[in-house]
This record gives C-alpha cells, sequence and structure tokens, in this order.
C-alpha cells in the first residue's frame, strides 16, 4: 500500500481542526477532514470511561506516516493519543495522483525553523513514481 488514512480523536474541535490544519500546512498531508461530535466509550486506568470527541482524518503517502505520528503527539493534549494508519487498498487514480503530489513535506531553509512556523521552509521535490 502507498497510501494511508490516518485515524486521531480529540478532546475538541478546536484541537482537532488545529492538527489537521498543521498537518496539511506541513505537506504531511494531503488533506484533512474534522467530524464530530463522536461519543467514545473505552478503557482507561481499569475502568469504563466516555467521551465526546471530534475525529481527525488525515489521507497521506505512507512515507509520511512516522512524521505524522510524532506531530500529532506533540500537538496532542492526551498523554496516549489514539494514531490509527489505516492502508487505502484502492482508489480513484486522479486522486491518488493529486494525493501524491500534495503531500510532500517541506523543509527547513533558515536557523530559525526549530520554532515550528512555516516561515523559512520550502517544498521538496515530489518522489518519482516506482
Amino acid at each position: 500500500m502507498k497510501y494511508y488514512q490516518v485515524m486521531t480523536t480529540c478532546p475538541s474541535e478546536i484541537e482537532a481542526k488545529r492538527i489537521a490544519r498543521a498537518l496539511v500546512e506541513m505537506r504531511l498531508a494531503a488533506c484533512a477532514q474534522v467530524s464530530g461530535p463522536v461519543r467514545s466509550t473505552y478503557w482507561w486506568k481499569g475502568k469504563i470511561e466516555k467521551a465526546t470527541e471530534w475525529v481527525c482524518l488525515l489521507k497521506c503517502p505512507v512515507r509520511n506516516y512516522a512524521r505524522i505520528e510524532n506531530a500529532i503527539r506533540q500537538m496532542h493534549s492526551y498523554r496516549v493519543p489514539e494514531v490509527l494508519a489505516m492502508p487505502v487498498g484502492a482508489g480513484n487514480k486522479e486522486y491518488l495522483e493529486w494525493l501524491e503530489a500534495e503531500a510532500v513535506p517541506v523543509v527547513a531553509t533558515d536557523a530559525n525553523s526549530h520554532t515550528g512556523k512555516l516561515s523559512g521552509l520550502k517544498r521538496r521535490a515530489p518522489a518519482k513514481a516506482v
């Protein structure tokens, strides 16, 4: 599989939108969708919990997954955020070509890139299809 749909859930719409926007701006994901609220039921520290959450779906090439997971873990308010990558088995050829072309991570071009701001960043050339 060349592509993933990565999912995370957030405690608020604001946080989900912030993560979605950041990952698209960094060009780690070509597209992000936020939906909700959803009602989650899960085990946490030995008991069943319930929460209202927002779902963030990100479409990306497999090569970007590790950086996406790392970015979500840094931006997320949960100590153990849900980050799941689901393989895309098939899809609209033109859509997948668009995804490949747009999800090309930016690289730092100056010493101030450690601030996390997108100024001083430029796009890498897309990888050639094999």
